[in-house]
């Protein structure tokens, strides 16, 4: 095991403690650790992520469920489109992408540049999502109501780009659940924990058929990072997480332009 690969190990600690201490974002670093400290290439570490980030939030939504902050019916009805979008999308479209989409003199755009490129710019919108924050009020008591054409449009985009990326998209998920269900802001994190935890696990069963999954790798990473949200969840009682989150997001920042100058310029 050489230095690289035993800071891969240490980093899904670190992933897990993120996602334990700040309440997410911690698995959009899930990808670029399994490619540039574990050595794998992108899809198959899209792939590994799904199982990550799906096991990770079930924790975490399990968590949220014995508050009872997490609505079943809102689940269903965003999850649905999400669940048939990133299945097929693993299954069918990223196994379609050519492994090479052009080229510009000596420069090959490969399909693993590509894969790395769009999770590059989300991981910087999520970024931008964290520096900013959101306004955690009391909201008064709405009747919920569902924007069904809207909700299925957005279903399918957030599991399409799960399905290719490996990211459970949940910065794009909570707010989607407060503005088109009328969710108050903390049973839309719980909520969407959920949604993002089944929608990922069966994104990576498409995969299974695709690909020769290292169950016993995929188990030790995913055990240490679930160590990690335990530890983090205890550290949030003497640190305060939604200070540390904008400073985790300006990371993230430069991660994310980090890839894109890695795979792109250098």
């Amino acid at each position: 095991m050489d230095i690289l690969e035993i800071l891969g190990y240490i980093s899904a600690s670190l992933i897990g403690i993120s996602l334990g201490l700040i309440g997410g974002g911690g698995s959009i670093l899930t990808v670029p650790v399994l490619v540039y400290l574990i050595g794998m290439n992108p899809v198959a570490a899209t792939a590994y992520s799904l199982f990550i980030v799906g096991f990770s939030s079930l924790i975490g939504a399990g968590k949220y469920t014995s508050k009872k902050l997490v609505s079943y019916k809102t689940a269903i009805v965003f999850g649905l489109p999400s669940l048939v979008a990133v299945f097929l999308t693993r299954k069918f479209l990223v196994p379609a992408i050519p492994e090479q989409l052009f080229q510009v003199g000596d420069f090959a755009f490969t399909k693993d540049i590509g894969l790395m490129v769009l999770f590059a710019i989300l991981m910087i919108a999520a970024s931008i999502s964290m520096i900013r924050g959101r306004k955690e009020v009391e909201e008064e008591a709405q009747e919920q109501r569902f924007n069904y054409p809207l909700i299925i449009v957005e279903g399918l985009v957030v599991g399409g780009l799960t399905g290719l990326v490996g990211a459970g998209g949940g910065f794009l998920i909570i707010p989607a659940l407060v503005v088109l269900s009328k969710l108050p802001m903390k049973m839309a994190i719980g909520t969407s924990l959920l949604i993002i935890a089944f929608k990922s696990l069966i994104g990576f069963l498409g995969d299974v058929s695709n690909m020769e999954i290292d169950w016993a790798f995929l188990g030790i990473f995913t055990a240490i990072s679930v160590v990690g949200i335990f530890i983090g969840s205890y550290l949030s009682n003497f640190i305060s997480g939604s200070k540390l989150k904008p400073a985790f997001g300006w990371f993230v920042l430069v991660m994310g332009i980090y890839i894109i100058t890695k795979e792109v310029i250098l």
